[in-house]
């Protein structure tokens, strides 16, 4: 069905007679014989799918698709294939400039990191390298440039990551066929000593250094668990029920996941006084827990890591006489949620804390000196202690309120004066179960109870707490049920 004809300088062409009935010919340049030969049974198998009106086979579609484009133009010409579509370069920065701007519900903490990563490809390949020209040798050049920088790991494995959605996302829109990110990874190498649990005792240190807003700060992140500063700084007065002893907690970081908007908690015992006193303090009309300008910061196109809390934490740190630790907030965060799995199930404590057991017991459990003492039989102290460590109970002398936060009655409150005394939350905690009581003689587990300020606080004239989402409180709240 197909020849070959030799031309002078070893040059080789196929002829054969096509579907219209008509002599072709397909000239192949100076090529080898045996090349030549298989040129022709390609051409022959080609001819006879067109007759059978089958599809060629798939050893012959690879062969076709390996052609080069002048071949390709040539056997199209001759109309054994089909031409190929006009091959359309996508410049590597516009590509990654347009699928972060198809990213919209991202946030802008996830499209700086991105930015990290387009800075490196971009440096790596050149801003008008065609993505389709990207090769698996050529991604494999790309992770030796991440290590030729000095990145860790770690870093490395999640940049790498995210090329791996880029180019993905490339395979979608069909501008390549398919990922040459899809085999290259790096290991991520744990960092343990990034874990770090804040016992009772370093906490009461960090509040008596410290004013109110941030002992309110510190206990929500250390005893509510809420991460800090996205969920500390979006904690409503509206969102604590004070009465059913639960809050409602903004989740920004996950609020782009359906039904993961608000998480709904507890007010455990030591953080139950420290929001009441963050209560008497606040102005009448405040909408939100902490108040001063963190959430105007924070509504900046950076979004949360705007707000710069990091830094006088640290001066925190120094005062209390403590040296700071790795991931400041977020170890404050692990430690209460390494504390709730001694005493409740791993699903109860995620849905509290707003991850998940995965990511629970991988980023966020430790292993404390109170699991030790447990485990050898000491007993005593864990009882003493509560849910949360195994050190000796902290007095409340040691808050710089000198024993108790006073915050005196604001005018046109009530016709009753006094003070509400909001003792530090690791006096003394709760026993450690329901069916352990604590030691004899021993006072009680923290409340925001008292004869005075609960009588002026049952101020009928008050509206609903919550109205308008404000700072008010009506005659339905008992702190007794906190």
């Amino acid at each position: 069905m197909a020849s070959i004809g030799n031309d002078p300088g070893g040059r080789r062409r196929i002829l054969f007679v096509g579907m219209d009935g008509k002599r072709h010919t397909v000239r192949l340049g100076k090529m080898p014989k045996r090349a030549a030969e298989e040129v022709k049974r390609r051409v022959e198998e080609l001819i006879a799918a067109q007759i059978s009106r089958s599809p060629i086979d798939a050893e012959t579609a690879r062969w076709v698709a390996d052609l080069p484009e002048t071949m390709v133009t040539r056997f199209a010409a001759a109309g054994l294939v089909a031409a190929r579509e006009r091959k359309v370069t996508v410049p590597l920065k516009k590509f990654l400039d347009a699928f972060v701007e198809r990213k919209r519900r991202v946030k802008p903490a996830t499209k700086e990191i991105w930015g990290q990563v387009i800075r490196n490809l971009i440096d790596c390949f050149g801003a008008d390298h065609d993505v389709a020209a990207v090769t698996e040798e050529d991604a494999e050049k790309f992770k030796d440039y991440l290590i030729d920088q000095k990145l860790a790991r770690t870093t490395i494995s999640k940049r790498l990551q995210f090329t791996r959605g880029f180019f993905k996302f490339a395979v979608k829109k069909k501008l390549i066929v398919q990922n040459p990110f899809a085999e290259v990874s790096e290991v991520a190498v744990g960092l343990p000593n990034t874990k770090r649990f804040i016992s009772h005792e370093e906490t009461t240190a960090l509040m008596a250094a410290s004013d109110l807003m941030w002992q309110t700060i510190i206990a929500l992140a250390r005893y509510g668990g809420l991460r800090c500063p996205s969920e500390v700084a979006s904690l409503r007065w509206e969102d604590i029920d004070w009465n059913s002893g639960r809050m409602t907690v903004t989740s920004p970081k996950t609020e782009h996941h359906e039904g993961k908007e608000t998480r709904v908690l507890p007010i455990f015992p030591e953080l139950a006084p420290v929001l009441a006193a963050a209560f008497e303090a606040a102005e009448d009309g405040a909408v939100y827990v902490i108040g001063g300008n963190v959430r105007a910061k924070a509504l900046q196109p950076r979004g949360w890591r705007s707000c710069n809390l990091r830094t006088q934490f640290g001066r925190i740190i120094k005062r209390a006489g403590l040296k700071a630790w790795p991931r400041l907030f977020h170890n404050l965060r692990a430690s209460r949620e390494t504390e709730l799995l001694r005493e409740h199930p791993i699903h109860v404590v995620t849905a509290w804390l707003g991850n998940s057991p995965r990511i629970a017991l991988k980023h966020y459990c430790m292993v404390t000196d109170h699991d030790f003492d447990r485990a050898r039989g000491v007993a005593a102290a864990a009882v003493n202690q509560g849910v949360g460590s195994a050190t000796p109970p902290i007095e409340p002398a040691a808050l710089n309120t000198q024993s108790s936060i006073e915050v005196s009655a604001p005018e046109g409150r009530g016709t009753e004066s006094g003070t509400v005394v909001a003792q530090n939350a690791a006096q003394q905690p709760h026993a450690a179960t329901s069916k352990v009581s604590h030691a004899s003689g021993a006072k009680p587990s923290p409340t925001v109870t008292s004869a005075s300020s609960c009588d002026s606080l049952r101020n009928p004239a008050k509206p609903k707490n919550g109205e308008g989402g404000i700072r008010t409180r009506g005659p339905a709240f008992d702190r007794t049920r906190l």
